[in-house]
């Protein structure tokens, strides 16, 4: 059986680093969220945040715009917590309905304040190999996993399947700035399996339910699985279908043969959290130093 990667426990460590350090401070910490209309998960992902900030001590303020806002509303908003010197940090929590630009939205939300390193700022900062800007918070989250285990990156052979701007582009550039040597595979990928089992460490954020099975992993591999997806069971008479949360990885088919995996849920979703509150602190630091 695999080393499970328990993301819930590296978490609880970072909550109590960042209460500890937040308890220092002279003020608190405040991250505004964005959301716009009435997306289901979307609203879930931001209660997690709520909660985490209070059981660390910071603030988060939640502006809930409806689907049919005008982008100049939502720019305006952006705008308003921009010139707040305490707000610390601002999120737009996506997706957003497809009337609305997103790239334009978060290219407004001052560098400094953009804790989810999306903006063009911070993302070339991530391309230069510079610690002066934001990892967003999935790719910091995965790191710090590893980190935590104390799995070396350097000089392995690092394959990502998934070339999505979120996650799978500024994880194969955080790698390779980790001086690991990195192959990102996709859907155009020849061979994929192949590719994969080439791995010491495979990293994968595609968005498939069960795309990696036993015949894509070889013996010793670390597996991080960054895919998250609710399937519906089949409904039984008038049972209520039973919903389950899986991640890209067949989890059962590879724990016997990998050397360690993280699961779903309870692996990267959890550190995707405390990373963004990582990245809040630093620019509360930032902002009052």
């Amino acid at each position: 059986m695999a080393i499970v990667l328990d993301g819930k426990k590296v978490r609880d460590e970072i909550k109590k680093e960042l209460r500890e350090k937040i308890g220092g401070f002279s003020g608190k910490p405040k991250l505004a969220i964005i959301q716009i209309g009435n997306n289901k998960e979307s609203a879930a992902y931001v209660r997690q945040k709520k909660l985490f900030a209070e059981s660390i001590g910071a603030l988060a303020e939640h502006i809930q715009l409806s689907a049919d806002v005008q982008l100049a509303e939502v720019l305006k908003t952006v705008e308003r917590f921009n010139k707040d010197t305490d707000t610390h940090g601002i999120l737009l929590q996506l997706p957003i309905p497809e009337t609305l630009d997103s790239d334009v939205i978060i290219e407004a939300i001052l560098p400094g304040k953009d804790v989810d390193g999306l903006g063009s700022v911070n993302v070339k900062l991530l391309w230069e190999n510079k610690t002066t800007g934001f990892t967003p918070a999935t790719t910091k989250g995965i790191l710090s996993l590893l980190h935590y285990y104390k799995i070396p990156v350097a000089g392995k052979r690092v394959v990502v399947v998934g070339r999505s701007f979120l996650v799978g582009k500024p994880t194969a550039i955080a790698l390779l700035n980790a001086d690991a040597t990195v192959t990102v595979a996709h859907s155009k990928t020849v061979n994929c399996s192949e590719v994969t089992r080439s791995a010491d460490i495979l990293i994968i954020a595609a968005g498939k339910p069960h795309f990696i099975q036993k015949d894509d992993v070889r013996e010793g591999q670390i597996v991080i699985d960054v895919g998250i997806t609710a399937v519906t069971g089949e409904k039984l008479n008038d049972e209520v279908a039973e919903v389950t949360i899986t991640g890209d990885v067949h989890f059962d088919d590879v724990k016997d043969i990998v050397g360690a995996i993280s699961p779903v849920p309870g692996g990267v979703g959890p550190m995707t959290v405390a990373s963004l509150f990582q990245n809040l602190v630093s620019a509360y630091e930032r902002q009052n130093s």
